[in-house]
This record gives C-alpha cells, sequence and structure tokens, in this order.
C-alpha cells in the first residue's frame, strides 16, 4: 500500500510528509524528497528552508507561511492559529498532502516531533522523510571528517540546550565533539570544554553558512578561537547570530582540512557570476557554473519577437513539407524555438522533418533539436559558428541531390556569412526572418547598481552583442568586475567600451567559456596561496593590476 494511503473506514484526512531539507546545499535532498514535494498540495517550510525546496513543488502549490507569535500584539488565539503545526493540521483536515519541510533532519527537529504527535493524536497518517543534519553534512563539506580507522568516538552537542552535566562528560572525552552554536557563542563554548578538561590547544574548525556558496571555515584551536574570529573581522557583527557548526579534535587540525578541503577551494567558490542570457538559454552554463562552485545571475539582453510579417516563415514552413527544401539550417536555439512553435500552430510535429537533412550551429542548438525529436545530421567537427558550419557543409551535388534548395530560419540581425558561403557551394537559400530580436528591458536596480558598483565577481560575455545590450540596459561592469569573452570579436567589442578583457575562451563556445574562467579562478586562488595572502573573490578587493589570460 502507498504510504499516502488511508485505511477502509477511517476519516477522509489528508497526508504529511515530514521531510528534511538538509543544511542548506538543494543538491543534498533525497530523491524521495523529491518525489514528495512533486506530490504536494501544500508546502509549508520556514523562508530559508523554502528556499531550498520550492524548485521541486508543482506550479500552484500552496506555501502558507508558519509565522511565530507577536508576544507584543497577538492575542492569545491569532498567533496559534497562524503556527506551522495548525497550518499542517488545517491542510490535513482538509484532505490534502502537506508536505512539513524543516532544515537538516525532521528527527533531530523538536517541533517536527510535537507536529507527528499531533497527527497520530488525530488519526492523520504520515511519513518521515530524512534528511542530511548538519551536524553532519557541514563538516563533510568542510573537508573535516568526524572517524578515522581508529574509531574515534563522536559526540554531538547543542550549545543552546547543553547542561553543566553535558559539558562534563565531553570535556572529559578525547573524541570529536561536534558543537551546534551561534557565531557569537562559539567563544564561550569552546570555554565550556577547556573548563571541563579539553586542552586548549585541541584544534577546532568553525563553519557558518555551510553548504552553501557563502561557506566560510575558521581553524584554530580551543584556546585561540575567539583571537582567530576577530583577527577575520568575523567579530563582532551583526551577524554573529548565525548557527554555526564547530569540531572540535584532532580531525579537525588545519593540516589535514588543507588536504580535505574539496568544497571551498572550488575555483570559483562564492563568486557572483553574471551570465547575460536568459534562463532558458543559459541553463546548461550556470549548472556548469554551479558545479565550479559559483553563484551565476542571469540577466537577459535580448527579448524575442516575432517577425512583423510571418507570411514569409509560414510560406517556409508549408515548402518544409511540402518537398522544397533539401536541407535545414538552425543557427541558434531561438531559430529551433521559432520553427517549432510554427509547428505546433499548424499541429506538425518532428516526424515533419522526414527526408530532410538538417544542421546545428553548435551543441547548444543541436541539443534543443534533439530535445524536439530531431536528430542532427551535420553538427561542425571544429568551431561552432557559421565558418565552422561552412567547413563541414556538403557542395550541392546534381547527381545526389535532387533538390538544392536550404532553409534558413533566423534572426532580423544575422550576418550573411552562412547564406554567401552556401551560394558559393551551390546551394540556393531561402534566408526567412524566423524572429526579431530587440533589447530587453534594463534589470532590476540593484542588479545595476551591482554591475556598475563591483557586486559581481565576474561578467561571461557570449557575443558582441551582449556587450553592446548589457552595457546599454545596465551600465558598464566596474573595473574589478572580471571580463570574460567568447573570442577575439566580442573581446574587441568589450575593448571598444572600455572594458579590460581577462579571460577569452580557446574556442568559441559557452562551456570552454567557463572552462577559461574556472581556470582563472584556480590560477588566482594558487596565487594567493602562495603568496600567503587570504583567498578573496575580485568584488572583495581592488587589485591593482590585472592581465587577460587566455585558456590554454
Amino acid at each position: 500500500m502507498s504510504p499516502t494511503s488511508n485505511l477502509p473506514g477511517l476519516p477522509a484526512h489528508g497526508h504529511v510528509t515530514f521531510l528534511g531539507a538538509g543544511p542548506g546545499d538543494p543538491g543534498l535532498l533525497t530523491l524521495r524528497a523529491v518525489e514528495a514535494l512533486a506530490r504536494a498540495d501544500v508546502l509549508i517550510a520556514e523562508p530559508e528552508v523554502l528556499d531550498v525546496v520550492r524548485v521541486h513543488a508543482r506550479g500552484g502549490v500552496d506555501t502558507p507561511q508558519p509565522a511565530a507569535a507577536d508576544e507584543t500584539s497577538a492575542t492569545v488565539e491569532a498567533p496559534a492559529l497562524r503556527a506551522a503545526a495548525n497550518l499542517v493540521m488545517e491542510a490535513a483536515r482538509g484532505g490534502r498532502r502537506v508536505v512539513r519541510a524543516v532544515s537538516g533532519d525532521p528527527g533531530l527537529d523538536t517541533d517536527a516531533a510535537g507536529e507527528m504527535l499531533a497527527c497520530a493524536a488525530e488519526g492523520i497518517p504520515f511519513e518521515v522523510v530524512p534528511g542530511i543534519a548538519a551536524a553532519v553534512g557541514v563538516p563533510a563539506y568542510a573537508g573535516v571528517p568526524l572517524r578515522d580507522a581508529q574509531g574515534t568516538d563522536v559526540r554531538f552537542v547543542d550549545a543552546r540546550t547543553a547542561s553543566d552535566r553535558c559539558w562534563s562528560e565531553v570535556g572529559a572525552s578525547d573524541g570529536t565533539v561536534v558543537v551546534s552554536t551561534a557565531l557569537d557563542s562559539v567563544a564561550a563554548a569552546a570555554g565550556e570544554l577547556v573548563a571541563a578538561g579539553r586542552k586548549p590547544d585541541t584544534p577546532m574548525t568553525v563553519t557558518v553558512g555551510g553548504t552553501t556558496t557563502r561557506q566560510r571555515t575558521w581553524t584554530a584551536t580551543l584556546g585561540t578561537i575567539a583571537q582567530v574570529l576577530k583577527q577575520a573581522k568575523a567579530l563582532p557583527s551583526p551577524e554573529g547570530g548565525r548557527p554555526v557548526i564547530a569540531v572540535v579534535g584532532e580531525r579537525s587540525a588545519a593540516a589535514q582540512r588543507d588536504q580535505l578541503s574539496w568544497f571551498e577551494s572550488k575555483p570559483l567558490f562564492g563568486w557572483r557570476v553574471l551570465v547575460p542570457r536568459t534562463k532558458e538559454q543559459a541553463a546548461s552554463l550556470s549548472d556548469q557554473l554551479r558545479s565550479y562552485g559559483a553563484v551565476p545571475h542571469e540577466v537577459p539582453t535580448i527579448a524575442v519577437e516575432p517577425p512583423r510579417t510571418p507570411q514569409q516563415m509560414e510560406r517556409a514552413v508549408k515548402g518544409l513539407v511540402t518537398g522544397r527544401y533539401e536541407w535545414i539550417a538552425f543557427t541558434s536555439v531561438n531559430a529551433v524555438k521559432a520553427v517549432r512553435e510554427k509547428f505546433e500552430e499548424y499541429g506538425l510535429d518532428a516526424r515533419a522533418f522526414a527526408g530532410i537533412k538538417v544542421a546545428a550551429v553548435g551543441e547548444q542548438t543541436a541539443a534543443a533539436l534533439v530535445a524536439f525529436g530531431v536528430k542532427p545530421d551535420l553538427v561542425p567537427s571544429g568551431e561552432q559558428s557559421a565558418a565552422g558550419l561552412l567547413e563541414d557543409w556538403p557542395p550541392y551535388d546534381p547527381v545526389f541531390d535532387p533538390i538544392d534548395r536550404v532553409f534558413l530560419p533566423r534572426a532580423d540581425i544575422a550576418t550573411e556569412t552562412l547564406v554567401a558561403g552556401l551560394i558559393d557551394l551551390g546551394w540556393e537559400v531561402d534566408d526567412v526572418t524566423a524572429y526579431r530580436t530587440v533589447r530587453a528591458s534594463p534589470p532590476p536596480a540593484e542588479t545595476r547598481e551591482a554591475i556598475k558598483g563591483g557586486g559581481f565577481d565576474a561578467v561571461l560575455f557570449t557575443s558582441s552583442s551582449t556587450v553592446r545590450n548589457l552595457v546599454g540596459i545596465a551600465g558598464k561592469p566596474h573595473n574589478v568586475t572580471v571580463i570574460a569573452c567568447i573570442g577575439p570579436a566580442t573581446a574587441k567589442t568589450a575593448e571598444e567600451h572600455g572594458l579590460r578583457v581577462d579571460v577569452m575562451a580557446p574556442e568559441p563556445s559557452v562551456h570552454k567559456l567557463a572552462e577559461a574562467l574556472a581556470e582563472f579562478g584556480a590560477a588566482r586562488r594558487a596565487a594567493a596561496l602562495e603568496a600567503g595572502d587570504p583567498v578573496t573573490r575580485p568584488s572583495e578587493r581592488r587589485p591593482g593590476s590585472r592581465r587577460r589570460r587566455t585558456a590554454p
């Protein structure tokens, strides 16, 4: 029986899934958690947890916000009605599927335990989907193993509720102690351990923002942690109440963490990277940047609109069906989208391409075709551009080619390189405007200020038009921002706009561009470590001079 089923004869209640959202990285959600979120009618979580899980919820899911009681103004009844437990119970009584998401693991959340008991008391069926507890996940991301081959004892302490007896027990132990506390309470927790018998020179690591790109870890000892946090200017701070995970014991020693710190040592860790493309265009590029530790921020610089006169496109699509063309060549993802939309308008699908050879200018365009159900016959083996496509395009042969015509659906501002090259190869070309590109609306004021004020660490320019349009709608990036360009033409346009180009892709591919930026970041990090300097992001300081780096 499915866990969401009700037993015969019982009231038709809904179902509640108590779900662990993990310590912060959305990638740590379990498959079962993703499945439960996709089925939920109601999703209840505190704001920071909701940001982690909401992406997997179906469209239209209800997300009522639990609110803490306002002791100064709320009545006795009002805050209780708005509490998470009451939101859960109310939705479940209405026969809805409820997901109650909590940070870390539900088994370690005292509120979740009380809500489970309330469900049990009313006969509301529920299940528990475990999540990765912060006390376990954060040290793993900080490069601090909790046990070794000797099977070291591990103790977990919540400093907010720990009793004197608890501190005495862990202080007398020589095992690893994992302390959940707040940043401004770390020194007090260290003092408790020393007072209970731990040596002041016992290694200690403190991690804030664990498993997220805001993660930062300090290595010290019980006796020096207060000084280390002060020297790092982490304290005093208005954010002193932020939760941290501290690990005390030999496994957290600095020498060992230097070798095992896999997350914070990513080449673009924490970098805010501006990607001037739409979310659809930037999806795979943003995923690649995240794998390097970056935080991509997509800003569309162009908007795509239908052609002013659609008749030419309509005739070409009809000709495609009636056998007018030998080839169709797609030079962008937007061209694929435009043809696909016209197909859907006429009730056609990918089968209409039967008997027609299909060319794609590069890997992203080819991927869009595959998603449409069409496998390209020709993709450039070298440069992913119109010139690269012409290098591999066969000349027209009247013996083997029954039709000499190519359908080329493109943007209104496309260059003539491909058309001229195909004509030179003996082909007739129907160069059709499939869509128009216009400058996008300016991004929000906060984004514009970050661009001009140095709030971004890097910007990726994938064409000359992205340079012109970004500067036009948002202003020129600050001179501390690393400028990465897809090729010489784009770099030249950037320089004409007063930008200093730091990174250039070895070939015109957005993924090679991201790789080149990662190599730049890795080299920058290595240079800082070799010089004994702290590793900082470009937005955190103003370098005196910078050189362009071209990936080998």
